[in-house]
């Protein structure tokens, strides 16, 4: 596992991931991105679904982050939200799983504390990323033992800061702390955001619509040039 975190320092991860509703879903098309990815220099892969991830663990040597995106009627965490979904990113092959650690309600009520441990109890040798949206999110994963805390939802809850840009200050405050990794991710559009991350002391910086999704890369060239043809 310290092997998996040690090859993910100072590392770029790619996510690679495709909704049914957009052009490039499918498992091998997602297969070919990371593919695509690691031959870049990528140091891992983020993907969503077991077809993605199995798919990805075929064709790519990276380490992969893999979550299961499930919605429930009764919650509004849709990151690996249960054990079921935890179970089904292990058995296709995630080195790392992903788990939504927001204080936003959980499927049957549960508590973020009784999934952690559940995951631990069976799946001892499986790395846990826990995403939060708040410094506060952050510190309670970290008592709960997760090994790596990302980001990754900060703006995504309708109590979290709603930036435009990365969320530096979470970055830093949780990385200052010295306990777990601290991935960055969200919001991430250029070089020079990236290595902003980095500064604040991100382990890794996790960077997927401005390289996987080129329905929205294509969208903000266009409302870009739209506005500077108006301007002028």
């Amino acid at each position: 596992m310290d092997d998996v975190i040690a090859r993910l320092k100072n590392g770029f991860v790619v996510s690679c991931q495709a909704l049914e509703n957009e052009p490039l879903h499918g498992a091998s098309i997602m297969a070919a991105m990371a593919r695509a990815a690691e031959e870049g220099g990528a140091a891992g892969i983020r993907a969503n679904s077991p077809a993605d991830i199995s798919a990805i663990k075929s064709k790519c040597s990276l380490p992969v982050i893999g979550l299961y995106k499930k919605h429930y009627p009764d919650s509004d965490v849709y990151i690996t939200p249960t054990i079921r979904e935890v179970s089904d990113v292990v058995l296709a092959g995630a080195d790392i799983v992903a788990v939504d650690s927001t204080f936003m309600s959980r499927p049957r009520n549960e508590k973020l504390e009784q999934l952690i441990a559940e995951i631990r109890k069976s799946f001892p040798q499986t790395l846990i990323m826990a995403d939060v949206s708040t410094f506060e999110e952050g510190v309670l994963a970290m008592q709960l033992g997760v090994d790596i805390v990302s980001t990754t939802m900060s703006g995504y809850t309708p109590y979290s800061p709603q930036l435009a840009t990365p969320d530096y200050d979470l970055v830093g405050k949780l990385a200052a702390l010295a306990r777990v990794p601290v991935f960055a991710e969200g919001r991430i559009w250029s070089l020079e955001e990236c290595i902003r991350c980095y500064q604040m002391g991100a382990h890794a910086v996790v960077v997927g619509t401005a390289i996987t999704r080129p329905q929205e890369i294509v969208r903000r060239f266009v409302t870009s040039i739209q506005a500077k043809m108006q301007e002028s």
